[in-house]
């Protein structure tokens, strides 16, 4: 049976902790020469040199290749232009980083509302992965709405007092396993949440990977959202970079807010023409990617000592839970990694069940290198002999 996975303690600073493993922890240099010595990787885009990912930017026609100018005009402007048609938004603004994205749209949403409070998810990336600073630059007040182990519910919305200026929505939700709200349920509670008089900010990092669960062009999901912060190397392999979407008075005002962040680079091309060859190339494979994961599930779920959150997965990513220990876990990744040259994790992570480590999966390119059964059989490696 399936279990709920583990709310993540908020780290103290940006930086991801380290790996866990029998004897403490694997440090970043013993990860770095563990990957160097593989061949293949398990999930997403796969060892790809620096080589490979340039030759990728570089086979875009000319056009899109243009300079721009404090990111203005050339790929920027051109990808700026592609991502706001494709989700049916007025006006979009590239980011150098989601958090910088992120914390900007909740500014703004906060200082025209004139109220500091913003609601989300306790696993919201704000929260855990960005040392508070939608805190400690902007003021703002942190809500959280729902359980760390479950989706945000209607009620959880209706259970909150205290005027917010956003509520912020996550698809899918990353840290409980890629899940995703039925479309209903998601469209109550904007509806809610707007009815209260917040605005709703669309998490959407991942979004590319939701359009299959919900059956709709991308622009359907983005049209519930006033504000949308999409990423471009999550899902779709770019090396950095995001986008702000919205009304073109909200972003017009994020452009002032990129510039105070320091984000108005001199140049923004290179990322921007990244995320143009990932999203051309990967997001029409998403349906290819989320098949592939469903049937790695069928597979993974036959072991005995593993199971799969959520099973079927509802994204190209998938939680996977084993009954083992650290220290037979750690084991079974270098095995891996020095005797079959693949890279499968860095490590598990603990859940709110005694015995049960997980580890996350998401499926891209590399992962369709590999048959649903022999992902199976290299799950196996992680659990006790």
């Amino acid at each position: 049976m399936a279990r709920r996975t583990a709310a993540p303690k908020a780290a103290s600073s940006t930086r991801r902790p380290r790996a866990s493993t029998g004897g403490g922890t694997i440090s970043p240099e013993e990860l770095l020469r563990l990957r160097a010595g593989c061949d293949r990787a398990l999930g997403g885009f796969g060892l790809r040199t620096t080589a490979e990912v340039l030759a990728e930017i570089t086979s875009l026609p000319a056009d899109d290749l243009k300079e721009d100018w404090y990111g203005d005009g050339g790929a920027v402007t051109t990808l700026e232009t592609e991502v706001r048609e494709l989700l049916g938004k007025p006006a979009a603004v590239f980011m150098p980083s989601g958090t910088m994205a992120q914390q900007i749209a909740l500014r703004i949403h906060a200082e025209r509302r004139g109220r500091m409070a913003v609601g989300l998810h306790p696993t919201s990336h704000l929260e855990l992965w960005e040392d508070k600073a939608y805190q400690r630059l902007h003021g703002l007040v942190g809500r959280h709405v729902g359980d760390a182990r479950d989706l945000m519910t209607l009620a959880d919305i209706e259970g909150i007092q205290e005027p917010l200026a956003a509520l912020l929505i996550e698809l899918p939700q990353r840290e409980i396993g890629g899940r995703l709200p039925p479309w209903k349920d998601l469209v109550a509670q904007v509806g809610l949440a707007r009815d209260r008089g917040a605005a709703v900010h669309l998490d959407g990092a991942r979004l590319w990977e939701s359009g299959p669960f919900y059956g709709r062009p991308l622009a359907d999901i983005a049209g519930l959202f006033d504000t949308v912060y999409v990423s471009f190397y999550k899902g779709l392999g770019a090396p950095a970079g995001s986008m702000l979407l919205g009304e073109a008075d909200v972003i017009a005002e994020a452009r002032v807010w990129r510039h105070r962040h320091g984000g108005t680079l001199f140049k923004l091309w290179p990322y921007a023409a990244a995320g143009l060859a990932g999203l051309r190339s990967r997001l029409p494979r998403m349906p290819a990617y989320l098949a592939h994961a469903k049937a790695i599930a069928r597979e993974v779920a036959k072991l005995d000592g593993a199971d799969v959150v959520p099973n079927p997965p509802q994204t190209p990513m998938m939680h996977i839970h084993l009954r083992t220990t650290p220290r037979a876990a750690s084991g079974g990744i270098r095995r891996l990694a020095k005797t079959e040259r693949i890279w499968a994790f860095s490590g598990t992570a603990p859940t709110d069940t005694p015995g049960i480590r997980r580890v996350e999966l998401s499926v891209g390119e590399a992962t369709l290198g590999f048959a649903p059964s022999d992902l199976a059989r290299i799950i196996r490696y992680l659990l006790p002999t």
